[in-house]
């Protein structure tokens, strides 16, 4: 409960989560139909980039401040433009100010008849998430454990969307419960889009997870994989990852554009790597 993600907002796995999450959510657009969002662990929604947690860290310099302004090949720039949009309209006077969360990153490429499912554990993080959607009929913030969520909030009655699984990894076990939520939540909703947000520090248990991914039997799983530098002796945030459960058929390729364009951008070192494997299924 002593995370605050207000120290790490903007960086680079941020970057990444959210262009693909963007991504997801402009595939699921391409049918008239309404569809729902549920984010699981959702934060306070808009995180101010002058605060004195961002400034500890600096991380969003090397991950959206890099980003921004970067020069990125046509077809790149396109694909990360739902993204960048949705950062720039918490910017309207220009610079890099705020940086929005899933929630509000989610919330400004919806459709009218789209819906969002925020949903924050952490009492004053919930207080200040329902403050940001006061009076949106369209989201609904729910104070309650984002596990609990996969059982309770499972199928959506629209019958189509995503769910972003996205925990702090500040406990024992995280790995474990992804892969016991994604179980559960998918034995209620098996055609639901999930992305599992996982951080790359301790290989071992990044390894052991891919692993009990694919013994789930769950037969679509995408890994995506981007790492900043290589491993090094000292624990340390080298990269993270997303598996992308029934991922659109659109992604892929879409990924091969965006993984390299990113990297180039934000890798510390140019001798890390992004890769893109299938744990199940194609």
């Amino acid at each position: 409960m002593n995370y605050r993600h207000a120290y790490h907002a903007g960086n680079f796995a941020d970057v990444v989560k959210h262009a693909v999450l963007a991504r997801l959510v402009e595939y699921l657009k391409q049918k008239d139909k309404a569809f729902r969002v549920i984010d699981t662990h959702a934060g306070i929604g808009r995180y101010n980039l002058a605060s004195v947690e961002a400034g500890k860290t600096g991380e969003w310099q090397t991950g959206i401040g890099r980003l921004v302004e970067s020069a990125l090949e046509p077809q790149a720039a396109a694909l990360l433009q739902p993204y960048l949009e949705a950062v720039r309209a918490r910017n309207p006077d220009g610079g890099l100010k705020h940086y929005p969360g899933s929630p509000l990153i989610v919330r400004h490429l919806l459709r009218s008849q789209d819906r969002l499912t925020a949903i924050e554990l952490h009492p004053e993080d919930a207080a200040r998430l329902k403050s940001v959607f006061a009076g949106d009929f369209q989201t609904r913030v729910i104070e309650l454990d984002g596990w609990l969520a996969l059982g309770a909030q499972l199928p959506p009655k629209e019958k189509r969307g995503l769910v972003l699984i996205d925990p702090p990894f500040e406990e024992e076990g995280e790995f474990s419960r992804l892969v016991e939520g994604l179980q559960k939540a998918h034995r209620r909703w098996p055609g639901g889009i999930y992305a599992l947000w996982y951080p790359i520090k301790d290989r071992k248990a990044v390894t052991a997870f891919r692993t009990a991914l694919t013994e789930t039997g769950i037969p679509k799983l995408l890994d995506i994989a981007f790492e900043i530098r290589p491993a090094s002796n000292e624990p340390s945030l080298d990269g993270s990852g997303l598996v992308v459960v029934n991922p659109p058929y659109t992604l892929e390729s879409e990924l091969k554009v965006l993984l390299p364009a990113l990297h180039k951008v934000l890798a510390l070192r140019q001798q890390s790597l992004w890769s893109l494997e299938w744990l199940a299924g194609k």
